[in-house]
């Protein structure tokens, strides 16, 4: 099996993608940050990331997704982030790499769970702002470049995938391949 990430700033467009790409028949792997922001607002916690627990529960759900979809059939799956995200947005917001973090890095790198190649999927020059997406466009080009120093570091090749139509860029990525 081969897994591919889909990696970029908030609001680029890469869930849209990813529903192409499922569509088109691939597996994919939902983005983890986004469901553990909507369970902790449900539980009346308004902006969970201030906490750098909330690092780990990213960490904790994107492993139990990315071992449950192991053992999918699918001979190509698309990751909506990785755990190599979230080391890049606990360096966005100022955390130290936790322990979990840590050795969740160590664990996908050991065992060779991702392709070396990464889709950055390129801003569309706006972000809309949603309850769990609270972010400026200024900031979302920091954290665009925060994640990709983070998958350069730790040896990834970036393959961009520009602004344009899902359909444009999900062929973009399918051409890649």
């Amino acid at each position: 099996m081969k897994c591919f990430i889909l990696t970029g700033a908030p609001g680029a467009g890469k869930t849209a993608i990813l529903r192409q790409l499922e569509h088109d028949g691939f597996g994919v792997v939902e983005e983890a940050a986004t469901d553990v922001i909507a369970l902790e607002q449900s539980k009346g916690i308004a902006e969970p990331w201030r906490d750098p627990a909330f690092i780990d529960l990213v960490v904790d759900l994107q492993k139990r997704r990315q071992l449950r979809m192991a053992q999918a059939p699918d001979a190509v799956q698309f990751h909506d982030r990785s755990v190599v995200c979230t080391a890049a947005l606990a360096d966005f917001l100022g955390y130290p790499l936790s322990g979990r973090l840590s050795r969740e890095l160590l664990r996908i790198e050991r065992e060779d769970i991702y392709q070396k190649r990464v889709f950055l999927v390129r801003s569309l020059g706006f972000i809309k702002a949603t309850e769990a997406r609270r972010i400026s466009y200024e900031e979302a080009q920091r954290f665009e470049k925060t994640h990709e120093k983070a998958y350069r570091e730790r040896g990834f090749d970036i393959v961009p995938i520009e602004p344009g139509s899902v359909l444009d860029r999900a062929a973009a990525i399918r051409g890649a391949l």
